[in-house]
């Protein structure tokens, strides 16, 4: 359909969650999908809502953890929009703000630890240091082999399923069309904007709008380069895991700031367990790496997170494991989100990169506002300008 004001690729939580802030504002939006909503990791994360410091800015280096310091007026702003998004978009979304933990296990952890929490709260993060026997006293059943931990009372979790549903059903409400299995493979210039071609169930389609939302997760990489351009997205695979549901027995989310966990116990009674465990990408039939295709678990992976979340809360161990699966998501060279304008390719914009459950809806309300030219300077630090080097060479030629 031409005619529309923006064309957003992609039907996970951000692509779902900008077309309706677009159409708020008055925009007319569709929607490309290349599969269905939320099959990317949109649909395959836990839905942890992790407003601390994420172990992944801590563990290389100060300079790291210092710029990863400087979002945090973003996961402030975060932690108002989830207060109301239940409101908003209906219960189903369960969202769950109860409080989180990230423990610690060894005095250098407490060290780290420590100072994290000094940088949260220059930030205006409201975390505080805690004992063990506090934290066990949030969290009983916490194993004794945890010394300290680091408490937010904003964090907590939500449904990633229902919410990127709801918000594409509050898109659909307010006018925006959503068309599945439709793969964008080609983008030219044209002078009101951009045309693309789609590979679409009844054939190849052209369609034209003066601006592009790239929200495609791990693919928005591979859909940079129908633009001339280079994004530098990373695709990486993590295992997730499920118990049997349980009478309620853990109320916090629970981090470990030296182990890779993240654990929390959904309404349903499971506990979910994850925290950045590899998987292996598998191939295409080119020898690169298949987007299209589940990752391969590695029984090492596996092992490895549940024996962490064995150690750190033992009564984890009584439980059936019912289900592990993989995911697909992507990262930056520097860990920071991808979000913004992209200056060689006026126009283009894109929303991918990590922190996409998490700061997902509200990336989604300020891209919308910078895509309708409001002012809007809180997405700076997230700039695709700050790897421009990149496409000094690139971008779109003039219609």
């Amino acid at each position: 359909m031409d005619g529309v004001d923006v064309l957003v690729i992609g039907a996970g939580l951000v692509g779902c969650a900008a077309a309706c802030r677009l159409a708020q504002a008055g925009a007319r939006v569709e929607i490309l999908e290349a599969a269905r909503p939320n099959a990317g990791a949109s649909g395959a994360n836990a839905g942890s809502l992790h407003f601390q410091l994420e172990r992944r800015f801590l563990e290389n280096g100060e300079a790291l953890a210092d710029q990863a310091a400087s979002i945090l007026g973003l996961n402030l702003l975060a932690i108002e929009e989830w207060r109301g998004l239940a409101d908003e978009l209906g219960p189903d979304i369960r969202v769950h703000m109860r409080g989180g933990l990230m423990v610690a296990e060894t005095a250098d952890e407490v060290a780290i630890l420590e100072r994290k929490v000094a940088r949260e709260v220059q930030g205006g993060l409201a975390s505080r240091m805690i004992d063990g026997d506090a934290a066990r006293a949030l969290a009983p059943g916490l194993s004794e082999t945890v010394v300290a931990a680091s408490h937010l009372e904003a964090e907590g979790h939500a449904d990633p399923k229902a919410l990127t549903l709801a918000f594409a059903a509050a898109a659909a409400a307010r006018g925006v069309r959503l068309r599945q299995r439709c793969r964008v493979v080609a983008a030219r210039p044209v002078r009101s904007g951009y045309r693309l071609t789609v590979e679409t169930p009844d054939g190849p389609e052209d369609l034209t709008a003066p601006k592009i939302l790239i929200a495609a997760g791990a693919w928005s990489a591979r859909i940079g380069e129908l633009f001339n351009l280079h994004l530098p997205l990373y695709p990486v695979a993590l295992l997730m895991s499920a118990t049997e549901r349980t009478a309620p027995l853990l109320d916090p989310l629970i981090q470990h700031v030296g182990q890779r966990l993240s654990m929390k116990q959904a309404q349903a009674g499971n506990v979910l367990i994850g925290g950045g465990w590899p998987s292996r990408m598998r191939l295409d039939a080119a020898g690169r790496f298949d987007l299209d295709r589940p990752a391969e678990m590695l029984a090492s992976s596996l092992r490895g997170n549940l024996a962490v979340a064995a150690r750190v809360f033992p009564r984890v161990a009584e439980l059936n494991l019912i289900r592990s699966w993989t995911g697909i998501t992507a990262i930056t060279a520097d860990q920071l989100p991808l979000v913004g304008a992209i200056p060689q390719a006026p126009g283009v914009y894109v929303a991918a990169g990590g922190s996409a459950f998490t700061l997902g809806p509200t990336f989604a309300r300020l891209l919308a506002r910078r895509i309708l030219d409001e002012p809007e300077e809180r997405l700076e630090i997230f700039s695709p300008a700050r790897f421009g080097h990149l496409n000094s060479f690139m971008g779109a030629a003039d219609a």
